[in-house]
């Protein structure tokens, strides 16, 4: 499906870019994955090696650092010559609801998860441009229905979808499609990342099989099919599409 393709993946050393990336070796992708944990970015490229010959195209670095983002581009297109698709999945989650948040936070938050998509993105298209190519945000179902005590992350997910149909727009005429999805809650370290003990995190599982109507959490394995159908030619048609994969939480409303 990707054959010869190459495929800039962003926060591909665990969770959603991992499976992402895996999915994408099977399907004979060229592969470049950026991430800030190298032993885990070397985990996932061996698994990648696995399922395909080549080997993937490993760059450490933090994209909350422009230089670093500036690099990941830079060196992907020296590497292979082109650019065909780019994943943009890396983002960190932080409690905090208005009464507690900071302007930290704030910063944090928004840098990793909305700067850093712009920046890169606007590296990346005069190079998608060229080949046709596409891009699929990973954002969040908290990007289309709001939830208490997620303040900062659900804005900046906001912000990624309108990100996604703005440029969408503006890249429809060079024939470069733009897409994302919005996950629900799935089963990868994000929730613990951002604070969650333990206890907390098994009682949010649970909890998750009344807010999805499908009755369980997702799995990335199903996120990684959703963005590599956005990413493919069998969704030739589709642009600025903000693509919910959350078992229908988006849908729910309280009883």
């Amino acid at each position: 499906m990707f054959t010869g393709k190459v495929v800039l993946i962003t926060g591909a050393s665990s969770g959603i870019g991992a499976a992402t990336a895996v999915h994408f070796a099977k399907n004979g992708a060229f592969l470049s994955l950026t991430g800030r944990n190298q032993e885990n970015l070397q985990k996932v490229a061996s698994e990648c090696e696995k399922v395909c010959k080549t080997k993937p195209f490993l760059v450490i670095g933090d994209l909350s650092n422009e230089s670093d983002t500036k690099n990941i581009l830079e060196s992907t297109v020296k590497h292979y010559d082109k650019l065909d698709i780019l994943i943009n999945n890396a983002g960190i989650l932080e409690l905090g609801s208005i009464e507690n948040t900071s302007l930290d936070q704030y910063d944090r938050v928004f840098n990793t998860n909305v700067k850093s998509i712009y920046h890169l993105t606007m590296l990346a298209v005069p190079h998608l441009i060229k080949t046709k190519g596409n891009i699929v945000n990973v954002s969040s179902v908290n990007g289309v229905r709001s939830f208490p005590g997620l303040l900062a992350y659900n804005m900046s997910k906001s912000a990624v979808d309108q990100f996604t149909k703005c440029v969408a727009l503006e890249l429809a005429s060079k024939q470069v499609r733009v897409n994302s999805v919005n996950p629900g809650v799935i089963l990868t370290e994000l929730q613990k990342r951002g604070g969650i003990d333990e206890e907390s995190y098994k009682k949010f599982l649970e909890r998750s099989k009344e807010t999805h109507a499908l009755g369980r959490p997702g799995n990335p394995a199903e996120v990684a099919d959703a963005i590599a159908f956005l990413a493919s030619e069998h969704s030739s048609f589709i642009t600025g599409v903000n693509l919910c994969v959350d078992g229908g939480r988006h849908a729910m409303c309280p009883r």
